[in-house]
């Protein structure tokens, strides 16, 4: 019999290569392909381009109704129709499966799936040089709600003098209900939809962390890559604000901008005179491989994630723990930099959060002092949701797409900061001409606490 190994000894990789010799461990995470779903436009070129020249996304709403809410405007991506042409370059047969399978796709997923197809097609994705059974999808999301009119017809059934009547609904209302209205909204069905329409059989999983999504995503994504479990995935979010349901509740339960004259200047980040947030929709995915992979096919190398980190902190950890959390997931992504050996990269900016409210701007700003220090001693420090507001989960994608394109090039201001709020002590950028360096750490939390980071620098 043989000997068990040591409880401690470290696990093997014992997956092999086609040729049948084993596999080594990757060396590092790369980027290789982009997409975006967004207001500010559907590729990462018309994206930073309207960053730079000062646009706005915010608008009066057209998706939902806006005589319930306290604001009607917001951010809809408006260039995004959910036709096949949105998706990319597609083969015919492609084409065809993906019209179908948006009859069970509610927009969210749509929008997700389409910035997934746009990372593929821009990474050079085909079955020639990539193992089926090596790539996966790692992606995130919110909770994703029904439409009301899902119900309409099953509850109008219901109804009897004026009341909705329970005896009713199993068998009058229910029928009248869709029987695959679920598929529309469950938030594990972006990344089943991609993998199943590029019949990618690698790992593949779901997030739901609200805004802190995208860099959750990134850093599962990266982890998985380097165990060796993987050799690309497919990492995006998707998210919405944009809804009968969630915008109500949003306005129910955050604070939400007032309605302004100039709609543009509702989202002032880090502003003295911020109100609170706006609320978009948008998306958006990057082709993440392992160096070796990248390099094996020739591929284009846009940045490489060297650091990443999360955390959660409640009520229970002290009186500021939005500020506990982004400052534990920024110490967490500068040691995991440390320990792969990137502690000496400078980093060139940082992408904060910059929801726009009081108090989570404060405290976010808070926490980039208390990991960096004064002004004096910061990084640059910008945000796109002057732009945009809250895209809920695939804002922060959205953000780290335009952070990555701006590597070696000049960062976009704040939009609306015209006087930084004496309680957000940050080296914010709020001229053009700052260069962006060859870094940045992107951050994102939740109203509930949770934080992520990612630092990806420009490829070497």
């Amino acid at each position: 019999m043989s000997a068990s190994p040591p409880v401690n000894s470290p696990a093997v990789d014992t997956s092999v290569v086609p040729n049948g010799s084993p596999r080594r461990p990757a060396t590092s995470v790369v980027v290789t392909g982009l997409g975006v779903i967004s207001p500010l436009g559907n590729t990462p070129d018309e994206l930073l381009d309207a960053l730079h020249a000062g646009q706005s996304g915010i608008a009066a709403f057209t998706l939902i109704p806006t005589e319930a809410f306290s604001a009607s405007h917001g951010a809809e991506a408006t260039k995004f129709t959910g036709h096949i042409d949105d998706y990319g370059p597609l083969e015919k047969a492609l084409q065809r499966t993906i019209r179908k399978g948006s009859k069970v796709m509610c927009r969210e997923i749509e929008m997700g799936v389409a910035s997934a197809q746009l990372a593929l097609h821009h990474g050079g994705f085909n079955s020639e040089v990539f193992d089926r059974d090596r790539i996966g999808v790692l992606f995130g999301s919110d909770y994703i709600m029904s439409l009301p009119e899902e119900y309409s017809a099953g509850i109008a059934a219901c109804i009897e003098d004026g009341k909705f009547n329970f005896a009713k609904w199993g068998e009058t209302g229910l029928p009248k209900v869709n029987p695959l209205w679920l598929l529309k909204y469950l938030p594990n069905m972006p990344a089943s939809h991609i993998a199943i329409y590029n019949d990618l059989r690698g790992p593949n999983n779901s997030l739901t962390l609200r805004e802190a999504s995208s860099g959750a995503a990134i850093a599962e994504a990266t982890s998985t890559i380097l165990r060796g479990h993987a050799d690309a995935l497919v990492v995006g979010a998707t998210g919405s604000r944009v809804h009968p349901l969630r915008t109500l509740h949003a306005s129910m339960q955050e604070k939400l901008a007032a309605d302004r004259e100039n709609c543009g200047e509702m989202s002032r980040p880090f502003d003295s005179t911020r109100d609170g947030s706006v609320l978009g929709e948008g998306a958006a995915s990057m082709l993440c491989e392992s160096r070796e992979h990248a390099e094996a096919r020739g591929a284009q190398i846009y940045g490489e994630v060297i650091g990443y980190g999360t955390s959660a902190v409640g009520e229970s950890g002290g009186p500021r723990p939005i500020q506990i959390a982004i400052s534990n997931a920024l110490r967490a992504t500068l040691r995991s930099a440390q320990n792969a050996g990137h502690g000496e990269t400078p980093v060139g900016h940082i992408h904060a959060h910059g929801l726009s409210d009081v108090d989570i701007d404060r405290d976010e700003a808070a926490a980039i002092q208390d990991v960096f220090g004064d002004v004096s001693s910061q990084p640059p420090v910008t945000t796109a949701k002057g732009h945009f507001g809250n895209l809920g989960a695939g804002g922060g994608m959205v953000e780290i797409i335009a952070s990555l394109k701006s590597l070696g090039g000049d960062l976009f201001p704040i939009r609306n900061l015209e006087s930084l709020d004496e309680n957000c002590p940050i080296n914010a950028v709020t001229t053009a001409g700052t260069p962006a360096g060859d870094s940045f750490i992107s951050i994102n939390v939740t109203p509930q606490g949770q934080a992520s980071a990612v630092w990806i620098r420009k490829a070497s």
